[in-house]
């Protein structure tokens, strides 16, 4: 791993936690992975803990990253869809391992 510092990060694993990292942004990118298409509402009802102001501030920063599209449809009532970008998809299989690592240490500890 790189010492050097570039604009902004410490090193690549610095950069990668920066886009993922937080509570929410791993979960969001799992059910855009399964669902492969969701609306705000649908993403607000399986993310159930999250606020509105939270959620709206997590999909820009993920569409920021370039990990997430953000789709607009201009109708009455307005419609907004999400999926994942290439960038994004790319994430899912470390997703998935860090999602097995989690019930396998869950399990272990007797919380599952």
């Amino acid at each position: 791993m790189t010492k050097i510092k570039h604009s902004g990060y410490v090193c690549s694993l610095d950069y990668a936690f920066q886009r993922v990292g937080g509570k929410y942004k791993g979960r969001i990118l799992w059910h855009l992975s399964e669902d492969k298409i969701l609306r705000y509402g649908e993403l607000r009802r399986i993310v159930w803990d999250i606020t509105p102001k939270m959620l709206t501030q997590t999909l820009r920063e993920l569409e920021n990253d370039g990990l997430v599209h953000r789709e607009v449809y201009h109708e009455v009532p307005p419609k907004v869809e999400y999926s994942l970008k290439e960038a994004g998809q790319e994430l899912i299989p470390f997703i998935n391992y860090l999602r097995e690592w989690g019930e396998a240490q869950l399990a272990k500890e007797g919380m599952s």
